[in-house]
């Protein structure tokens, strides 16, 4: 089997934007929302409560699932080429469609609202509903933050040429962005972050940093915009900061959130710890470059090899074998995503730079989108967006309303399954292989712990500045820079990144602000699932399938408790970061020898 790097196939879906069963997507969709206002005004309503609500009920997940489906579709074709006018007038299209499915969903919040009297008696008369019962309230509670429904309409009208405008044009200017003196694009850049040459890290950080900058006013006038947007339309829905819009989003508590990251408060001084390790063994010095972040590890001493270039095929068969270990229908699902290609990893120009996974639940199928380039992490890269994909396998045949779950329980799988595979390389490996290995590990979990509290540090402060005026790119810089200072600390040199919130894409979304606490959320949620699989065996393959499936009809607490966890203290996430404990003592004992 040749090594070729794999595009996606998206006929399964739908064959192209001017094939027949598009068209007909477009359509269906169309007249399932003309039915579903039809239905709202239906006789049936106001006679038989229940027999109303199960038939909108049977019309919506339809519909619901092939918008998303729709909407998947065009986001895909546009990421993988950010010049293709044609996606990107789709993106429009189904976009200005998605008024329509936004329209009559909030039309049956207030439907809801009113007959929250009557939803006992529906869960009485249809006992097939009861699951629905956590969706159910979440609508209701939702509708008090709701404008009136002309206002709502207007508001996501805008949308399109506002926020979401923004957030394609910063995608856009960053999948464009080119070094002038080599040609690369800036993702190839982004990328050499990893080389084993510190020169190449080096060179090209500070273009990295140079093209940034020269991109910095449109970039900041996208953020600026976007934020501005946020603020605006929290106040009128009566949300008394972004955080609390985050936190129903998410379906967390503020108590469990405080605890995670009063968790990570206090890991701080372990984390500077480890990057200062990895600045001794780079020879750095005291502190840790930005630009060594991710660096690998070489022992000029033995003359051992940099970290080992995996090739496509071989991160197939690994990661096939390592999900079969866990179980084999996980196992058969990967083969199936790699056979199908179901797998976008070529880096190329114009394609969006990191990782992503969407699904298309009215086909009942995901795909992956990767940049892969070799490295080990480029494989526990793949193997969390597969997690993902699999998430989205156990849930498939639910309901349409009960499969859309929260960020913060949207990380659980992928964490999963990345763990599968790094504590299965973990046990086989030793010398200085093991070193290495764990410093990529101990790297992996620095950005979503220490990082992802920069980020939140960074939106938070954003927020407060931004509700009394317009921020310039300078600003950001600023706050960006005091984020990291009081997270990385003395871990990292005087060496940061300033302009890190120019690339970060998920700044740069309309509907879900703060999306950063939901990766540390999932990375140790993830751990502790994958403890109780190392106490239960494969027997916790069927619980596990079981709790995903959980994940789109409950709170994140009661999920957790029911994988046997209480999130709102501290204890919790505590013992999940002190699993890192014994990667860094790896890495120390081998600088002592040194």
């Amino acid at each position: 089997m040749s090594d070729i790097i794999p595009r996606w196939d998206l006929s399964s879906v739908f064959a192209g934007f001017d094939a027949d069963d598009y068209k007909s997507a477009l359509k269906e969709v169309e007249v399932g929302c003309e039915k579903l206002n039809l239905l709202l005004e239906s006789s049936l309503l106001h006679s038989d409560f229940s027999a109303w609500l199960d038939q909108w009920y049977q019309l919506q997940n339809k519909t619901g699932a092939l918008y998303e489906s729709l909407y998947a579709f065009t986001e895909a074709v546009s990421s993988t080429d950010t010049t293709d006018t044609i996606a990107m007038n789709n993106v429009g299209i189904v976009e200005k469609l998605g008024l329509l499915v936004d329209e009559t969903d909030r039309k049956f919040s207030a439907v809801l609202s009113e007959n929250k009297d009557k939803i006992e008696d529906f869960y009485s008369s249809k006992p097939e509903y009861k699951d629905y019962r956590f969706v159910i309230q979440e609508k209701i509670q939702s509708y008090s933050h709701q404008m009136k429904l002309e206002e709502e309409n207007l508001a996501q009208d805008l949308q399109r040429t506002g926020g979401n405008a923004w957030s394609r044009l910063q995608g856009s200017i960053i999948a464009n962005l080119v070094d002038p003196e080599t040609g690369k694009t800036f993702n190839q850049l982004r990328n050499e972050a990893y080389s084993a040459d510190a020169e190449v890290r080096k060179t090209a950080y500070d273009k990295e940093l140079a093209l940034l900058k020269n991109a910095e006013i449109p970039l900041a006038a996208c953020l600026n915009n976007l934020k501005g947007e946020t603020i605006t339309l929290n106040a009128r829905r009566s949300w008394q900061s972004p955080l609390d819009r985050s936190l129903a989003t998410a379906r967390i508590s503020r108590k469990s959130l405080e605890a995670l990251i009063g968790a990570i408060e206090d890991s701080l001084p372990f984390w500077q710890d480890y990057l200062k390790t990895k600045a001794a063994l780079l020879d750095d010095g005291d502190a840790l470059p930005f630009y060594d972040l991710f660096a690998p590890l070489t022992d000029k001493a033995s003359q051992s090899e940099p970290e080992k270039i995996w090739t496509f095929d071989e991160a197939r068969s690994y990661i096939i074998e390592r999900f079969s270990s866990f179980s084999a229908k996980m196992g058969d699902f990967a083969r199936r995503a790699f056979d199908q290609h179901w797998i976008d990893a070529e880096v190329r120009k114009g394609k969006v730079g990191g990782a992503y996974c969407t699904s298309f639940p009215a086909h009942k199928e995901s795909r992956v989108l990767t940049n892969f380039t070799g490295s080990f992490n480029n494989i526990t890269t793949l193997a969390h967006e597969l997690g993902h994909a699999y998430h989205h396998e156990c849930i498939k045949d639910a309901d349409y309303a009960l499969m859309s779950y929260p960020m913060t329980l949207a990380e659980t799988a992928s964490i999963f399954s990345e763990t599968i595979v790094m504590k299965d390389i973990l046990s086989r490996a030793s010398g200085f292989e093991k070193v290495q290995l764990c410093e990529t590990h101990l790297s992996d979990a620095n950005q979503v712990l220490v990082d992802i509290l920069s980020r939140f540090y960074f939106e938070r402060q954003v927020f407060e500045e931004r509700k009394t005026g317009e921020l310039s790119a300078a600003d950001f810089c600023r706050i960006m820079t005091d984020a990291q200072n009081n997270t990385y600390g003395a871990g990292l040199s005087s060496v940061k990144h300033p302009y890190m919130w120019a690339l970060k894409v998920h700044y740069y979304s309309p509907d879900f602000d703060f999306y950063n606490y939901p990766y540390a959320f999932g990375q140790l949620f993830g751990l502790g699932l994958y403890s109780v699989y190392q106490k239960e065996g494969p027997a916790f393959a069927e619980r596990y399938e079981k709790l995903l499936v959980q994940t789109g009809r409950a709170s994140c607490e009661d999920v957790c408790a029911a994988a046997g966890f209480d999130i709102t203290g501290k204890e919790f996430w505590q013992g999940a970061i002190a699993q890192y404990k014994s990667e860094l003592d790896v890495l120390k004992a081998w600088n002592e020898k040194r």
